[in-house]
């Protein structure tokens, strides 16, 4: 009988490199592919993530493996899906999630469609979650998205915008194991990604300079950075509707005070505490929005500042997505969920409200940091259901 044929994502990391173990082991007829994904480095940081290492690591992986390697190109399709939206969003005044687009956009589109070309019956990658199926009475089989078991290391959140049909050719080998499990297993094998750090930075381009990457297009642009007091805010006792508590509080110029200047509200993020060379004050500065039409960023002192607090969020409609459509619920109806609005935040008590012109996510406890561009990801117990991009 003829082998399944799985082609992991290879990516230089220990993760990987145990995936692709674990599958042979299985008895599945495995091939190793690296996606070569970026290769301008004039705006990283280090050389602690350059493609030409992570794809030498991946190369001397496959052999001590004895599977075949390949290379892939694909850095066109990410600079059009991934690099120029990401352009857009920040000249925009969003911040966008890169790691949830390009598992979307390109690990599971562009580079799932490549691995089927080449006779594959499914794709692997390293990622820290785990998939299951169930039948419905009609014999129609649907796919179950379920959080990795290694608390620390689970990366459901990334996959969030995943499909039935993705996950009908994906499989996550080491999504049941904990990640000191994962490196040991490597340093049993004598594989060369065994002690290797993991990546960090943006998706497949590695560690580097937020500011000097935008600037390759967004042009830095002096402005003024405003405090607001904290007495800007009126306490209010009266039932607020979900629109009203899911916008972002705007600012005007004469809310507050000048405290200091900054090269361009673009490069800013809601919640953002570096970067503003604002000192002198009792408590640390926090950006808590930010307006790219006048150029102003908004600071507010301390981490609970009422200007960093909201308790709902809203996605546009066309904007929510269902990894199983026969969860969805309608219009009037809610659902209690457990959500978050980013990786490795604890999941959060939260109630999501379905209407017709609009998404609504309403927490428990204020949120901190609420920031358009990021998504929303609400799960049930471990499986995660459905995600949308914050508006």
């Amino acid at each position: 009988m003829k082998k399944e044929r799985v082609i992991v994502g290879l990516s230089g990391g220990v993760d990987s490199s145990i995936a692709a173990h674990l599958l042979i082991a299985q008895g599945y007829d495995v091939i190793g592919l690296f996606m070569k994904n970026w290769h301008d480095t004039s705006v990283t940081l280090s050389d602690e993530c350059p493609w030409l290492e992570d794809s030498n690591d991946a190369m001397l992986v496959a052999e001590k493996l004895g599977i075949p390697y390949q290379t892939v190109d694909l850095s066109r399709e990410y600079k059009e899906r991934i690099v120029d939206y990401m352009f857009d969003e920040y000249a925009a005044g969003r911040t966008p999630n890169p790691d949830v687009l390009c598992n979307r956009e390109i690990k599971f589109d562009v580079f799932l469609k490549i691995a089927l070309s080449l006779g594959a019956d499914y794709v692997a990658t390293g990622h820290y979650c785990q998939k299951d199926t169930l039948q419905t009475q009609e014999g129609q089989t649907l796919y179950r998205l379920i959080s990795g078991a290694d608390g620390n290391k689970d990366q459901s959140y990334f996959l969030c915008q995943l499909t039935q049909e993705q996950l009908s050719k994906t499989l996550f080998p080491i999504g049941h194991l904990e990640k000191s499990a994962v490196r040991a297993m490597a340093r049993e094998l004598g594989l060369v990604t065994a002690e290797k750090k993991d990546s960090q930075g943006l998706c497949f381009i590695g560690k580097v300079s937020l500011p000097d990457f935008l600037q390759q297009q967004l042009q830095p642009k002096n402005g003024n950075i405003i405090e607001i007091p904290q007495t800007y805010y009126k306490d209010s006792e009266e039932e607020v509707d979900l629109p009203a508590q899911s916008q972002q509080i705007r600012y005007q110029f004469s809310d507050g005070k000048i405290v200091g200047t900054h090269q361009g509200a673009h490069f800013f993020t809601i919640g953002q505490r570096k970067g503003l060379a604002v000192g002198g004050t009792p408590d640390p500065l926090f950006v808590i929005d930010t307006d790219v039409e006048e150029n102003i960023v908004y600071v507010g002192q301390g981490k609970n500042h009422t200007g960093l607090l909201r308790k709902a969020l809203k996605v546009n409609i066309q904007d929510v997505h269902w990894v199983r459509d026969d969860l969805k619920i309608p219009d009037g109806e809610t659902l209690e969920v457990m959500a978050r609005i980013r990786y490795r935040q604890p999941l959060q008590k939260a109630t999501i409200y379905p209407r017709v012109d609009a998404f609504y996510v309403l927490f428990e406890a204020p949120q901190s940091a609420i920031t358009s561009g990021q998504f929303v990801a609400w799960y049930q117990e471990e499986e995660l259901l459905g995600s949308g991009v914050i508006a």
